[in-house]
């Protein structure tokens, strides 16, 4: 069957549906192992235009990630770029014997290094003929495994399999006890055709075999080749943090012995998985020093993959210059095609998003050409994906720039025309996963230009190619696709049960953190903003309007569990773990059983409206809307944000928290007051984290002076309990000074006279102050006694990257991924209160509260007190006495205690303006 569609109202491609087989042992539908990049949204254009840029970077990761040892595949490393043809170990001097064919294997090695690939499999089907005639069944078991890698060059799969099951078949004839490492070797070479070809749990038992027979003929090196690909087939699968163990442990053991070909390899295998666990500094490290291997190796393929996986650490750092820097390097040292055109498609999309369309024009007829050359494989179908996406690109870009109706000078390509020949391609490799990848991307492009049924149709295509396979990370992208498409068609309850089956899939994902925390998926890490987080909000959206003008408490509970959903997902981002994990009440429970005068605000930004939801006591669910665009709503929030830590700009602070009050609060003023409502929690949205909600002001009034408020991470809250009924027993921790390193932060001399409010309040104290105040001691300290309270005065920054989240001892800095070993005690949670009395947000992040929350939870504390600026050292400890001592008495909240301790600097008359009172939140449990 075929269906011809057009695109940009000119070019038809002929796309062939895949003929679905009924239930047989070879269903075309039963393996899709790993996620294709989304290509954007059509009904939303600016989140469209956004994503599609995120997600081609995306790409030239994945594609990176794919051939992490992308060079020619050889006998000694399977995989790796850097190796040389070599016949395995001890078949050179078999050899010998036989001039003839051995000679023919000389000159297909040559081939091999040189890159005539196809040259040199006709050279060693010679040698094999050769052998065979000679009933050489050794020698030619070892030829045929090294014309099985030729084969996998020209991604000739077919033949590559059948010459290493001829090669294996030989070899179990011969006596393995005399020829254990040549048996091992092939089987090297059959793990990465495995591998290669979608197969990663095959390639891994296959690399644990070599690994046995390895320890068995006492050859260490080959040990540590297995279990470098061994790593490589756990990083395939997802297994990230039990790749970077493994890796960790072969760089443990090569860090003493002389420099090789596996010690530059196993670093940058190392790199590449540290990179997608965000630790980017180790990872630029171990970069860094497999490229200093390799350049004394003078092995230019691995020269030019670790100067690529550089470029990789640079961009996912932000540092475009030193980015391109690396992959021009790349370009000119790599002699890999692969590498090359990888380097080439990144430096391509840089290009592009600069709108640098002189350059642009000049590497494009490069990249075809590398492209052409490239034998097929998932790597080269996912590069010539990228590739035409980017045409598409360029093309709209080009046509924005100028007042040409064409862009002919540029690319005889057509985006339409490569990606149905790259479903051609993944169909003839038997790659569903490809395929469902190109379906994708081709129903994408349809999408852009509203040609919703055909786009419906390749997305429906590739849904039946992932749907009874465990692939959730490309599944929920096609659902996601598919949304769009049935919401654009005004088929809404179509298209809320496509998102809703998308939420269900990325929630999975989440389960699968939990129930493995040596599951990471790269690209659910990499870019949770653009291609998860929009899958979330544009599915509250979709629920919200579907009301149909008036109310309906489910539809509003579902979609307050969604943003919930949001929140924990972006934790679990952050960490690359799930978090918030045990025994939890629900936030109206507690409203509406435990403390009947406090209500709930969840805020939710959205594309083009500001939603709020309303929960206040004995009563149902309400929300309003505002009209107000996201960007509009987000550089309001910037400029307050901005204001509040200037004492001056008071004037300047109540009229933009003035505006901010009327979307969140106005419309319910009246029936908060009739309802007795005295606390206010808020499960805040996006940049609202960063801003605190005690500061709005009602054109007469700050909330602070009308209402105690408090926040909450998400809709649930783990075992809430008042602490008032307990005896404060607080361990407080404090530095004056900064540690070496960190002298951008100002001495904090206020924090005796803190630390003394404290004692005078009544609370029982220990306390580690300057050179005491060390990670092991605070641990210690922790550990040995039964504290419910932990205040620590020390500069501190909370941001959206893990890394540059922590607080300073006297050694230097502790890491937020560190608190769940520091305030923790046998996976228990003993921190009643956890008080941060001089952190700040990071400056310029607009989503550094997200590194407060994770702080919050990582710390385990029920509740958290924490400064979103840093402020006066001596206000600091005014409000903190005044907080103690109203908390001492027993007789209230948590939030309360708080709010009276915000009032009294409000009237002192040094301390009015909020940007003094108003820095601290508490986040958690309010009672």
């Amino acid at each position: 069957m075929t269906k011809t569609t057009r695109i940009f109202g000119a070019n038809s491609v002929k796309v062939k549906k895949q003929k679905q087989p009924g239930c047989c042992l070879f269903c075309r539908r039963s393996v899709a192992l790993s996620i294709s990049p989304t290509l954007g949204d059509a009904p939303l254009r600016r989140e469209k235009t956004r994503l599609a840029h995120f997600l081609r970077l995306l790409l030239y990761f994945l594609i990176a990630l794919l051939c992490i040892l992308s060079s020619p595949v050889l006998a000694k490393v399977p995989g790796s770029i850097n190796s040389s043809f070599q016949v395995p170990i001890n078949s050179l001097t078999l050899l010998a014997v036989a001039a003839d064919p051995a000679s023919l294997l000389e000159q297909g090695k040559v081939l091999y290094n040189t890159g005539k690939f196809a040259k040199a499999v006709e050279v060693l089907q010679q040698a094999v003929q050769a052998y065979k005639q000679q009933g050489e069944n050794l020698r030619m078991a070892v030829t045929l495994s090294n014309l099985s890698l030729a084969y996998q060059e020209l991604g000739a799969w077919s033949q590559a399999q059948q010459a290493i099951t001829e090669s294996l078949n030989l070899l179990k004839g011969q006596d393995k006890n005399q020829n254990l490492e040549i048996f091992a070797q092939s089987l090297d070479i059959q793990g990465c055709l495995q591998l290669t070809t979608g197969q990663a749990e095959a390639a891994l038992e296959t690399w644990r075999r070599t690994e046995e027979i390895y320890r068995q003929a006492d050859n260490k090196s080959g040990v540590v080749r297995s279990l470098i690909n061994q790593a490589q087939a756990w990083r395939t699968q997802g297994f990230y943090p039990r790749s970077v163990k493994t890796l960790e442990e072969v760089s443990q053991t090569l860090k003493s012995q002389p420099d090789s070909i596996e010690k530059t390899v196993s670093l940058r295998s190392l790199g590449d998985a540290l990179l997608v666990l965000s630790d980017l500094e180790k990872s630029r490290q171990a970069l860094e020093e497999s490229l200093m291997i390799a350049r004394h190796l003078q092995s230019s393929a691995d020269i030019g993959a670790s100067l690529f996986s550089l470029g990789n650490n640079a961009l996912k750092q932000h540092d475009k210059a030193k980015a391109i820097a690396y992959y021009q390097q790349t370009i000119a040292a790599s002699p890999s095609p692969l590498t090359k055109v990888q380097a080439q498609l990144n430096l391509f999309g840089l290009l592009i998003e600069d709108q640098q369309w002189a350059k642009v024009q000049a590497l494009l007829p490069l990249i075809e050409s590398q492209l052409d050359q490239l034998p097929l494989s998932r790597a080269s179908i996912y590069a010539q994906v990228n590739f035409s996406q980017s045409l598409a690109k360029v093309k709209s870009g080009v046509l924005q720039a100028s007042s040409q109706n064409s862009y002919s000078g540029f690319s005889t390509k057509d985006s339409a025309v490569l990606l149905a020949s790259t479903i051609q391609q993944s169909r003839s490799l038997g790659d569903k996963r490809a395929e469902a990848y190109a379906l994708k991307s081709l129903g994408g492009l349809y999408e852009e230009t509203r040609q919703w049924s055909e786009a419906e149709d390749l997305t429906r295509q590739g849904l039946a190619l992932v749907q009874s396979s465990n692939a959730p990370e490309i599944t929920y992208t096609l659902q996601w696709q598919l949304g769009r498409l049935l919401w654009a068609q005004k088929d809404i309850n179509g298209a809320i049960a496509a998102y809703d089956a998308a939420v269900d899939t990325l929630q999975s994902l989440r389960r699968d953190l939990v129930v493995n925390k040596d599951v990471v998926n790269q690209d659910v890490q990499f870019n949770f903003r653009d291609s998860v987080e929009p899958v979330y909000r544009q599915s509250v959206e979709l629920l919200l309007k579907s009301q149909q003008g008036k109310p309906d408490e489910k539809i509003l509970e579902k979609a307050r569990q969604r943003i919930e959903a949001l929140q924990l997902a972006e934790l679990d981002d952050f960490f690359g773990e799930a978090c918030l994990q045990g025994q939890r009440v629900t936030l109206d429970q507690v409203v509406d059983q435990d403390n009947p005068t406090a209500a709930i605000v969840y805020p939710i930004i959205l594309e083009k409206e500001l939603q709020v939801i309303v929960k206040i006591p004995k009563q149902p669910l309400q929300n309003y809307t505002t009209q107000i665009s996201h960007t509009q709503v987000e550089k309001l929030l910037v400029e307050l944000r901005k204001n509040l830590v200037n004492p001056t700009a008071i004037k300047a602070v109540q009229t933009h928290s003035h505006q901010v009050y009327n979307w969140l609060l106005k419309p319910i003023e009246s029936q908060l007051q009739k309802s007795g409502v005295d606390t206010l929690v808020f499960v805040l949205d996006g940049p609202l984290r960063n801003l605190p909600m005690a500061a709005l002001y009602d054109g007469k009034q700050y909330l602070v002076e009308k209402y105690a408020v408090a926040l909450s991470v998400g809709l649930q809250l783990l075992n809430p309990k008042p602490l008032v009924k307990q005896q404060l027993r607080a361990l407080t921790a404090g530095l004056t000074q900064p540690p070496p390193g960190f002298s951008k932060f100002t001495p904090l001399l206020a924090i005796k006279s803190e630390f003394d409010g404290i004692s005078k309040a009544g609370v029982s104290t220990t306390s580690l102050l300057d050179r005491d105040f060390k990670k092991k001691n605070l641990e210690s300290e922790i550990g040995a006694a039964s504290f419910n309270i932990v205040h620590l005065a020390t500069h501190g920054q909370f941001s959206s990257r893990l890394e540059d989240t922590f607080i300073l001892d006297f050694d230097g800095q502790i890491n937020v991924k560190d608190f769940d070993t520091l305030f923790r005690s046998q996976g228990k949670t003993i921190v009643e209160l956890l008080v941060l009395s001089a952190c700040q947000t990071a400056t310029g992040d607009s989503r550094a509260a997200l590194g407060l929350a994770g702080a919050a939870v990582r710390a385990g504390a029920r509740s958290t007190i924490a400064s979103l600026w840093q402020i006066d050292d001596e206000s600091t400890a005014m409000f903190f006495t005044a907080f103690y001592r109203e908390l001492k008495s027993g007789k209230i909240t948590k939030a309360e205690a708080v709010h009276r301790a915000q009032l009294q600097l409000l009237k002192h008359p040094n301390y009015k303006a909020p940007s003094f009172w108003s820095a601290y939140v508490l986040i958690g449990n309010w009672l």
